[in-house]
Formats: C-alpha cells, structure tokens, sequence
C-alpha cells in the first residue's frame, strides 16, 4: 500500500453519545428518528478497531469478514446521507481509501488471496453509494469514488467465464479457494447492481448492456424464477443444471435496486417495470407480519441459527429497498408501509446489554440475547430508512454529481496481470461470505497456481 495513503481514522469521540435506555422511535418525527439512528450508529462503530493504535484501518475484527467491513462503511455513508451527521466522516473516509489497495481496485494485499467477487463487490458498491449521495470527495491525490466503483466493473469484466454454464461470474476470483466452481447469485447481483448504476451516474450504455446481459444470464440459468425468486447459485460442475434454491434476502435486494435503477435508466420499460415489480412482490418471503425477517435462518429456532454473514442480510434488503421507493416513486407507499413497521420493530429489539441499546436479531420478538455488528448495522438501516423521503435524490454526473471517475480503470490489477499462490491458514481468516453450500460441503476448490482470468 502506498506511503500517502489515509492510515487512521478519527477516533470515535465521547460526544457521539453515550446512552442508558432503550431505544424510543417515533417513525413520524425527524428527530426521534436522527436520534435513533445515532444511537444505533454508535453501537455499531464500537466494534470497528481499525482505528486504534496498531491496528489495520479498514479492517473489522474476528468473526467479522472483510466484506462485511465495506459493508459497514457503505452504511455509515448512508448514515451521514439521511443526517447530515459528519462525525463519523474522517474514520469512515480513511477506512474506504485504506482498503483500496496498490491499484485504486479494491484489492489490497492484506485479501487478495482470499477475496471473491461479492468481497470486492461489496466494497465497491459503497464507493458507489458515496458517488450517487455526493459524499464528500477524497483528496484529488487520491482514488475517487467513482473511479473505484469503475474499476470493480472492469476487473469483473474480465472474469465473465463462457467456458461453462454460458456465461456468469464464479463466486471465487482463483481456483483455489474454496467456492470457484460455485456460480452465485451474489456475486452476478454486485456486477449487476454495479453495473446499472454506473449507466445511470455515467449515461454510458456499455454498462446498462452488461447489467442486461447479467440478468438475461441469470434468468436463463435459472437463478432468477419466473416468479422472481432469487436463488443462491448453481455448480459449474453439472453445467448449472442445479440449482440451490435457498433465498437470501440481500440477494432479492440486490436484484430489485439494480432493476429500479434499469427501470429509469430505460426511461420505464415495460420489461424493467415487470422485472422491478415481480421482485418486490417476491420479498414477500421475508417479512413475518409486516416485519423483515431472514427466512432461511432465523425462524428454526429462538437460540439463533443465522451465521455471522447472514445477521447483517437485513441490512442490504431494507437499503436497497429504500433507495428503490425513492428512485421509483411508484413503489413508495408500497415499500415504505414495509420498511416502516420493521423500523419499529427493530428500535424495539434494540433494548438489550449493558448500555440498554444495544440490538437483537429477531425483529418480531422481543430482546433476544442475539447481538453483534450485524445485528446494529440490519438495525441501522431500517431505521434509517425512514428519513427516505427527506433525503437528496441520488446523484448522477449530470444532475449535480461530483466524483470523478476512470473508464480505463482497474487496467492493472493483480487479478489479472500477476500469479497468485494459494492462501495460507493466515490469510484464510480474512475469507469472504460463507453460504449454506460450503456448510454442507458441497463445493470444492482446485488447489494450484493461476492467473487471474
């Protein structure tokens, strides 16, 4: 990583609040909902260490992965989009810009062996986000936010593999971790999310065709029912004949903001306008009496089954959601009616631990004992979400945006242009999301040295 790089955030300050009870939301009020929001805010940056004396900036610590970082730091510029809070700003910028590594790509060498396309993608999708809200922007001797976001697509350019399946990016980036002959829905979900986005922002049709051209592969795989369910992934090893029919909600999330934002960039094609309304009414799965739930995992049992990836899945369901009820004006009452009773149910669940605020994972019960960074960050965003309407539109280069961006970038990377050896133990523990297939041992890796497609 390059000497001039931003090495240390702001410390997290007293001032940010330190609180006793818990959490009292009122959806209708700004303020009781500002507040809220810091409060859950607070709790969640407590687990970020990467801006203490040693540690690595941009980085969470065990069990939290490195994609899961980004995550966070996608949310904490929402946070400061919805109010105006720039507290956190300093940590959250020097996080975004530490990770970046030696070629602006999102590839630093403390994850390379390790990172899959949805890691990098999940990072990427957070520069993007800061982009599209205007964000402010990092030194001009710096990657900029766009250019970042460009760079991720041109590196996932690169590995759309027609050698099987018809097309489609493997989960993996090299062959030897675990999960390369997995093809998912995530992984495909943070080109397309990308990709569509980057048409808006840009106006450039090069990436609206490559966002079709996901989707037409994913229906035609099978990923994508004709209802509009999102399914896991599929096996390059049958040819994807095969399909995990498990759902997650950021994978339905993911698909509908990318089709919301395909849907205005097509000025209201029919097809776009289908394809956006089936997804939201296939959501439908997961949300328990008007609530947001993780159907796959959390309804087994009160003692908590979801991993330490999926607690956070909540989250990436209720922000796409949001940005989707305010890019398509159509969908708002529909969208928001949904997000506003899991925003009370959530602040009601934040009422556990010591400090009487700390969050649970069970939106539809009361405290459970379930915490952690995913549970405040899923708990964030819903309520968050409810400063939606007051919220700036979201930004393009032609209606006020400022970020800078690269056609050409990403040209250099690691996964491209140098041999990777496999990752030792060590570096295996900064691996990304784990899906239910690797618990039951279905995929498989090929352990030998490769380049980068």
């Amino acid at each position: 990583m390059r000497g001039k790089r931003i090495i240390a955030g702001a410390a997290i300050c007293a001032s940010w609040g330190q609180v006793a009870s818990a959490i009292d939301l009122d959806i209708t009020s700004t303020d009781s909902v500002k507040s809220a929001a810091a409060t859950i805010a607070y709790g969640m940056m407590s687990y970020y260490t990467g801006n203490h004396t040693g540690d690595n900036p941009g980085n969470l610590p065990s069990p939290y992965y490195w994609w899961e970082a980004g995550s966070m730091f996608g949310t904490m510029i929402e946070y400061w989009y919805y109010t105006n809070d720039t507290s956190y700003n300093p940590t959250v910028t020097a996080a975004m810009l530490s990770q970046v590594g030696d070629n602006d790509d999102y590839m630093p060498t403390n994850q390379t062996k390790t990172e899959g396309n949805d890691d990098q993608g999940f990072w990427a999708m957070a520069a993007m986000s800061a982009a599209e809200m205007n964000y402010p922007n990092p030194p001009d001797d710096e990657p900029q936010w766009l250019a970042l976001a460009q760079a991720v697509f041109n590196e996932m350019v690169t590995r759309w593999d027609d050698s099987t399946c018809g097309g489609g990016l493997r989960w993996q980036i090299f062959t030897f971790n675990a999960g390369y002959t997995y093809k998912n829905s995530i992984a495909n979900g943070c080109f397309f999310n990308i990709a569509s986005r980057l048409a808006r922002y840009t106006g450039n049709q090069t990436y609206a065709d490559w966002a079709e051209k996901t989707w037409d592969w994913m229906e035609g795989v099978g990923l994508i029912s004709t209802d509009y369910k999102v399914y896991d992934g599929t096996s390059d090893t049958d040819n994807c004949t095969s399909i995990d029919h498990i759902q997650f909600s950021y994978n339905q999330g993911i698909y509908l903001f990318g089709s919301a934002v395909m849907y205005e960039f097509t000025n209201q094609s029919s097809t776009w306008q289908a394809r956006l309304e089936g997804l939201l009414n296939s959501t439908d799965i997961f949300f328990k009496d008007g609530v947001m739930y993780e159907q796959a995992c959390e309804p087994v049992n009160t003692v908590g089954t979801c991993d330490t990836d999926q607690q956070s899945f909540k989250a990436y369901l209720s922000r796409w959601m949001a940005a989707t009820a305010k890019l398509v004006p159509a969908y708002h009452d529909t969208i928001m009616a949904l997000l506003k009773t899991s925003a009370s149910a959530a602040a009601a669940q934040c009422s556990g631990g010591t400090d009487g605020v700390t969050c649970g994972e069970h939106w539809y019960q009361s405290y459970d004992g379930l915490y952690g960074l995913g549970q405040q960050m899923s708990a964030l965003s819903v309520v968050q979400s409810m400063l939606i309407d007051e919220a700036p539109a979201l930004v393009t280069n032609s209606t006020g945006g400022t970020s800078q961006g690269n056609v050409n970038a990403g040209s250099k990377s690691s996964s491209s242009s140098e041999v990777i050896t496999p990752a030792t133990s060590g570096d295996r523990a900064g691996a990304g999301i784990l899906t239910a297939l690797v618990i039951s041992g279905l995929l498989g890796g090929v352990g030998m040295m490769v380049t980068g497609s």
